[in-house]
């Protein structure tokens, strides 16, 4: 695959289809995400995506069939609000979204500072009722209110929404088990029955715990959306274009195919063209993630965001705004990302059956001690009882406590993890597909060998006459051999007068009066030097020539070169039963060598931005668990569209942003240690399930038959909570 493959035609290739996206807001869960997609896919020719994390709908459908307000309405009906999203409207959805993540704290704080009173009391909850209310109990309603319907009013907009489309889901469950338990001690309280215990305390915690989850979550959306936006801001805003015989300044986006643009030394080039005249070296490393600039000349392609180097270039655009390389590579991203699977939590799984079977437990213990004993507080108390055991507290803590000790122990040793379904998926990773340049290697080229090729020359010298020829050069192979030449202490003789440029070639000039040439083999070539044989040594690598009065002295071979760690990171890979596949844009021969040198049986040579996408998919479609580990732009598509996808900390900012799990120390090592991590977090959350569910399930039958009281029923609810901490508290990843 080329660049140019990831170009969008100029029209679509089915007119009669359309595609929309959507910003949606509302959605309170993973379930919300799929009951709004099943929705809009019962429509007649509409193929719908929703991702949760971007709260975004990727719709395609026939405008024959269904209209873009059908669409519109059909998610208002399930709830939800949305409009369509554009580049310009993408600065107003920013601000929305950071005025609601700021209303949520706000609501969060609040409901905080509220709670902190009532839960000073908890401690003397199994001392008696003579300790309980530490607090009036007027005072405790004043408290706990507001909480109530003030802080925790999402979770009833959010539960009527799910029930009313015919589903429970954690929103429900939660308003329910907070109403019931802030229900009762209101009737209790207002009703002057000082006999019975109240249970503000447990409501307010309940809904104040949940919110801090939601907001943690929002912060994980709002990361998301800031990937997309960092891609679109490497486009230049403005260019420089040809009218009426002058340079006008104007903004990038207004440019039509045909304008004729100026890229001057050093500017990142405005859109997709053509070069009409002038040479330079683009550095197109933010596509291709290979260090190495890209010689121009007339009739060459130049692409949206990469950098020129020290030539001027004159073009002609041929892709503009959304028919750039680079818009190709954020629709690439945007389309892995709303494709991924949304992992719908177990807790809401759960809630789904939890809600309406704890509800029909109590109301069906309500009405078998009032209708057969006749007793109606007993009746009550019951109910309650049952409602307040079934609190989802600690059903609620069991991820989150996980994980927060999980991601907590991960950033320590510089694992930087975005979610719990990076965790989730990472216990069960399969093949990793690992880029070359910046994770196996260490992205800076670096000489490796010096080869005299004439009787009587020395490395020393051959190193000294490159290095004072290389000075007059800002390319990456230069700085490679003046780094070698200098960490070697040599003494680099002065140019006797200026060297001469050549791009894609190298450069000439003279060193202590003598004529000096420098540059790839075929470039000397062509200027009738005779090329000796290349070493075996040197295959895969590139090859500088140094001549000297038409003779040449020798070769130098320069490469990037493994990290020292990533031959013991990929041993541990391998035992923990993940194979590795490679990745890289570079081509077969040095992809092999390589490959060689890690010690990996498998990979994939010439592959592009779209390319290692396609590759990810084609090893998804194997059936297996993939994983991306990446460090360049080009890479996000395929971070993205993995199923777990780790970022090194010195790459680019959106493969950071793209990827589920940075890795601060630019080490494949933080792979293993990321699989090790996700195993050992995955098994407590299984544990704190299973305790937060046993008190459920020997707790709900005891308080329906009378054995537990609501105080002994809250008691072992904020014991479940108190397990599952601990539990948590207890995560000590093994090294493999």
């Amino acid at each position: 695959m080329t660049l140019a493959a990831l170009e969008p035609p100029p029209g679509d290739a089915a007119p009669e289809r359309r595609t929309v996206e959507f910003a949606l807001s509302g959605l309170a869960c993973a379930a919300c995400a799929a009951r709004v997609e099943r929705q809009l896919n019962k429509l007649p020719g509409v193929e719908a995506a929703v991702n949760f994390a971007a709260e975004r709908a990727h719709v395609r459908f026939d405008p024959g069939a269904t209209s873009v307000e059908q669409l519109i309405t059909t998610i208002e009906k399930t709830g939800f609000t949305a409009t369509v999203s554009t580049h310009a409207t993408r600065d107003a959805e920013k601000a929305r979204r950071a005025a609601a993540r700021k209303e949520e704290k706000r609501r969060f704080l609040i409901a905080a500072l509220l709670t902190l009173p009532l839960l000073a009391q908890m401690p003397f909850m199994l001392m008696g009722e003579a300790h309980h209310d530490i607090l009036p109990r007027w005072l405790q309603f004043i408290l706990a209110t507001p909480v109530q319907f003030w802080s925790g009013w999402r979770f009833y907009r959010g539960g009527f929404s799910a029930l009313r489309g015919g589903a429970g889901n954690m929103d429900a469950l939660v308003a329910l088990g907070a109403s019931m338990a802030w229900g009762y001690s209101a009737v209790v309280t207002l009703a002057g029955l000082h006999q019975y215990h109240v249970y503000f305390e447990a409501s307010a915690s309940i809904i104040t715990l949940v919110l801090l989850g939601k907001l943690l979550e929002s912060h994980a959306k709002a990361r998301t959306a800031a990937a997309i936006e960092s891609l679109a801001r490497l486009q230049p805003r403005t260019a420089r274009i040809e009218r009426d015989g002058g340079l006008v300044e104007t903004p990038a986006a207004e440019l039509i195919p045909g304008d004729i643009f100026i890229v001057r030394a050093g500017e990142a080039v405005p859109v997709d063209g053509e070069v009409l005249g002038g040479e330079s070296h683009i550095n197109e490393s933010m596509l291709t993630g290979e260090a190495m600039p890209v010689a121009k000349s007339v009739g060459g392609k130049v692409y949206a965001a990469t950098v020129n180097g020290n030539g001027l270039l004159r073009c002609r655009a041929t892709g503009v705004g959304a028919h750039t390389l680079l818009a190709g590579i954020i629709r690439l991203v945007e389309e892995a990302q709303g494709s991924k699977a949304n992992v719908q939590r177990l807790a809401d799984r759960l809630a789904a059956v939890f809600v309406p079977v704890v509800a029909g437990i109590a109301a069906a213990t309500f009405l078998a001690w009032w209708g057969l004993a006749g007793n109606f507080t007993a009746a009550l108390v019951n109910a309650v009882a049952v409602l307040v055991i079934a609190c989802p507290c600690a059903l609620g803590l069991a991820t989150p406590t996980a994980i927060m000790v999980g991601t907590g122990q991960g950033a320590r040793r510089g694992i930087l993890i975005r979610n719990a379904q990076a965790l989730e998926l990472a216990e069960k990773l399969e093949t990793l597909a690992v880029d070359k340049t910046g994770t196996l290697t260490t992205g800076t080229p670096a000489v490796t060998a010096v080869f005299p090729t004439r009787a009587g020359t020395g490395e020393t010298d051959i190193l000294a006459l490159a290095a004072s020829l290389e000075q007059a050069s800002a390319h990456p192979l230069a700085a490679a051999i003046l780094a070698f030449a200098r960490a070697r202490n040599l003494e680099i003789p002065p140019l006797t007068d200026e060297a001469r440029t050549v791009p894609g070639g190298g450069l000439q000039g003279a060193v202590n009066g003598v004529q000096a040439h420098i540059g790839s083999p075929s470039w000397l070539a062509a200027q009738g030097f005779i090329i000796p044989a290349i070493p075996p040594e040197l295959a895969g690598q590139s090859i500088v020539a140094v001549a000297v009065n038409g003779e040449i002295l020798g070769l130098i071979g320069i490469a990037d070169p493994l990290r020292t760690s990533s031959r013991t990171a990929l041993a541990r890979l391998a035992r923990l039963g993940v194979e590795v596949v490679m990745l890289t844009g570079d081509n077969a021969e040095t992809a092999a060598a390589t490959a060689r040198a890690a010690g990996i049986a498998r990979f994939e040579a010439g592959v592009l931005p779209g390319g290692k996408a396609a590759a990810i998919e084609a090893l998804k479609a194997s059936g297996k668990r993939v994983g991306m580990a990446g460090d360049g732009i080009n890479d996000a598509p395929a971070l993205a569209a993995a199923d777990v996808s780790f970022a090194m900390g010195a790459g680019a900012d959106i493969a950071m942003r793209t990827a589920d799990i940075t890795l601060m120390k630019n080490d494949l090592d933080g792979v293993a240690d990321a699989i090790a991590l996700s195993r050992a977090t995955l098994a407590k959350i299984r544990q704190n399930l299973f305790w937060a569910f046993i008190y459920n399930i020997l707790g709900i039958p005891a308080a329906a038959l009378g054995f537990l009281n609501p105080v002994v029923a809250g008691a072992a609810m904020a014991l479940s909570s108190v397990s599952v901490v601990s539990n948590s508290l207890l995560l000590r990843p093994r090294k493999n």
